[in-house]
């Protein structure tokens, strides 16, 4: 059997065909029908939230709250340690990425890089909960007051994560979320954003919808709308969110204590209920990583190489030296974690990193 980083979670199908069968016999199959609403109400009472709107994916999130906040050239500080995704969402909004290095403790943007980089060209910072740990909320707060500048947190791995009892989905101006199979909660395909402005809200739902209501023609939008079947999975493996966590968790435990003493971990963070939605580890160099990659391979096991290149490097963005970013991309590796992972191949997969650079 193949073992991948990941596989998505799946809840008994009689429960989503159940779901599927009120669709089918509604007919309503997209524009806010009665699955679409019932998860964003469900979403916003768990987050907490007052504003909450699904999309279709994570990455159309990143580029609705750029808009949103009506900007349309200029500079987003950002963090080049990510998913392409977010700087993919900056380029196509006809926008300039600014890299600021990581802190190298939990790989987040580091503030004193940020405030550094902040000029009369910049429009926003889009920092992102890597992994799902947490950004330094609160100095970046500070810095987005101080000097004006909208916050834009790229949450696409914290759904499930909590600072000082607070969802990470609810710091910053916006904060968008992926959906996406490969993630702890999914509905196949999908994101959201998370609003602190009732009216910036009201942006976001226009903006969605081809910027129209009916005949009443606003603005330019796009369609991002998520549909029922989608919905419907989201409603349906909402009922496991804290069971998937709890098994995560488990799993990863099960990882530190086989790889204690092994490999690097990033470090716990004081304030932080975690999701457990990556296990990343980190090694020496490169050539130890490329080692350890051939190893699992041979075994049929397969890691990824969560975030590689560093992002500041890519040949379509503006260069700007990360050292710390560069140098960690090289030497990070996230292995396998997801619901119903064995415990012979969680044992296996320890073993042979321990093996391989031991």
């Amino acid at each position: 059997m193949s073992v991948f980083v990941t596989k998505p979670f799946v809840p008994p199908l009689e429960e989503y065909i159940a779901e599927l069968e009120k669709i089918w016999r509604d007919r309503v199959f997209t524009n806010q029908g009665r699955c679409v609403t019932s998860l964003e109400k469900v979403i916003r009472e768990y987050l907490q939230c007052q504003n909450f709107q699904l999309v279709s994916n994570g990455t159309i999130a990143l580029q609705l709250a750029i808009d949103a906040l009506n900007i349309k050239e200029g500079e987003i500080i950002t963090t080049p340690f990510t998913y392409v995704a977010t700087i993919t969402s900056i380029l196509w909004q006809r926008c300039t990425p600014v890299f600021a290095d990581i802190e190298l403790n939990n790989f987040t943007i580091n503030p004193e890089e940020v405030e550094a980089l902040i000029s009369s060209h910049t429009k926003a910072i889009m920092p992102v909960h890597v992994f799902g740990y947490a950004c330094k909320v609160d100095e970046l707060e500070k810095i987005s007051k101080n000097y004006n500048v909208p916050l834009i947190y790229d949450a696409a791995h914290a759904f499930g994560s909590k600072y000082k009892g607070q969802s990470l989905l609810t710091f910053g101006d916006l904060s968008t979320v992926s959906f996406h199979a490969t993630k702890l909660y999914h509905m196949a395909e999908g994101g959201g954003i998370s609003v602190n402005s009732t009216q910036l809200s009201s942006r976001v739902d226009l903006l969605k919808r081809f910027g129209h209501h009916y005949d009443e023609y606003i603005c330019p939008g796009i369609n991002a709308k998520i549909s029922e079947i989608q919905a419907a999975l989201g409603l349906v493996n909402f009922k496991y969110l804290n069971s998937i966590i709890s098994e995560r968790k488990s799993i990863s435990m099960k990882y530190d204590y086989l790889l204690d003493n092994v490999i690097s971990r990033p470090a716990a963070q004081e304030g932080l209920d975690y999701n457990y939605a990556y296990y990343p580890v980190v090694f020496d160099n490169e050539a130890e990583l490329l080692k350890v990659i051939d190893t699992l391979n041979k075994c049929d096991i397969y890691p990824r190489r969560y975030f590689y290149p560093s992002l500041n490097t890519l040949p379509y963005v503006e260069k700007r030296s990360c050292p710390i970013s560069e140098s960690l991309s090289k030497r990070i590796l996230c292995i396998p974690l997801y619901i119903g992972l064995e415990d012979d191949y969680i044992e296996k997969i320890a073993l042979l990193i321990k093996k391989t650079v031991g």
